[in-house]
């Protein structure tokens, strides 16, 4: 796969227990933490976004997915970067110069300066999502890898709950210009966290591409019958969630609810569901196979979004609670190129559903939500009779 490789000899690597994955524990968080609290931060500002600079709902939605679109278009270039200049150093520069774009944001006056900066942002975060799985298979133990990609899956579910429900209440004192700017404020000091906790690369070998290479890695990917399934399951997964929580505060905040924006940012505590719908569904799919019960979370999720078109608060809200369980139950972690569709399917499907909320309120942004789900079922299906 790689044109020319320096080789060196391994050194021991990472285990449970040792001063060296403790500190590397240190060093998950903080990056799983900023990473999703700069990436969506801005999702409850949406309906702010729309008044204040005289914009649609389907517009405001690019501040999201301008910053998704971003960062998924540069997934593959920044893994290729990194194994040039290491996964660490691309991680920690990742993270400081995101978060650096992200207090500059708050500056800007322009809506159109405002959603060059988020794609900005976008771009340099990047190195973070596509590097972190090979940074921790590279120096971390075989028996201990597991448990370290929960961690910063845990703080990435931690960061994408706490950047939303965060910058709601802070904004209320604050102002959404603040509110960002502390967020980014954040962001650098766990950027600084990060570099001065992460055990530097031990395992590491310096690797040189060429476009040969990248070619017969691309070849090999998609010779694989299930991954363009997967590919397209998270694309369309990920536009239905990122759709519903786009769209979600524009209905609550409306009539006949009414709901005040620091109200409506209590909504995300529901992302804590994720955190035992995904352990609890990989340990069944562990013992089961993920492609025999695959379908069942998409199942669940298309019940959620019919449940949210019902009138009731309450209903509302549990409908919500069930999309983010079945979500994250149904999400799954794979390669650059796997998050390369799930975050365009948030880019560009999260914003086209501003469309459905523009043409018939929240019954077109459920309806809309609804065919991507039925779409996703229908994938699953076939996915069940692949053979791993």
């Amino acid at each position: 796969m790689y044109h020319r490789q320096v080789q060196q000899s391994v050194p021991d690597l990472i285990v449970q227990g040792t001063p060296a994955y403790r500190r590397l524990t240190v060093a998950l968080l903080m990056a799983g933490f900023a990473t999703f609290a700069l990436l969506y931060d801005v999702q409850p500002l949406l309906p702010f976004f729309a008044s204040h600079f005289g914009v649609n709902a389907a517009t405001s939605s690019l501040a999201v997915s301008f910053t998704t679109g971003a960062m998924a278009l540069t997934f593959i270039p920044a893994a290729v970067l990194s194994d040039r200049i290491g996964r660490r150093s691309l991680m920690t520069l990742s993270l400081l110069a995101a978060s650096a774009l992200s207090v500059v944001s708050a500056l800007l006056p322009d809506w159109g300066e405002l959603l060059a900066m988020r794609a900005a942002i976008g771009v340099a975060l990047a190195g973070l999502p596509s590097v972190v799985m090979a940074y921790i298979s590279e120096e971390v133990h075989p028996n201990s890898v597991g448990a370290a990609m929960g961690l910063y899956i845990a703080a990435s579910a931690i960061g994408g709950m706490a950047g939303r429900l965060g910058i709601t209440l802070i904004a209320q004192y604050t102002g959404w210009r603040g509110a960002i700017g502390l967020m980014g404020a954040v962001g650098l000091g766990a950027g600084v966290a990060f570099a001065a906790f992460a055990p530097r690369s031990r395992a590491f070998r310096p690797m040189h591409h060429d476009l040969r290479s990248l070619a017969h890695a691309m070849r090999g990917l998609l010779a694989d019958k299930a991954l363009p399934l997967l590919y397209a399951e998270g694309f369309l997964l990920m536009g239905v969630f990122v759709t519903i929580y786009n769209y979600v505060a524009f209905r609550l905040e409306a009539p006949p609810y009414g709901l005040g924006q620091a109200t409506v940012g209590f909504v995300f505590l529901l992302y804590l569901l994720g955190s035992f719908s995904s352990a609890w569904f990989g340990s069944l799919a562990g013992r089961l196979g993920p492609g025999r019960i695959f379908w069942m979370p998409i199942a669940l999720l298309a019940a959620g979004i019919a449940l949210t078109a019902a009138r009731p608060l309450l209903a509302v809200v549990g409908g919500i609670a069930i999309i983010t369980a079945a979500f994250f139950a149904a999400h799954s972690t794979a390669s650059a190129l796997y998050l390369l569709f799930y975050y365009l399917g948030s880019s560009l499907l999260g914003s086209a559903g501003g469309l459905a909320w523009n043409y018939a309120g929240w019954f077109g942004v459920a309806g809309f939500a609804l065919i991507l789900t039925l779409a996703a079922l229908t994938i699953a299906i076939p996915l069940a009779a692949v053979k791993p």
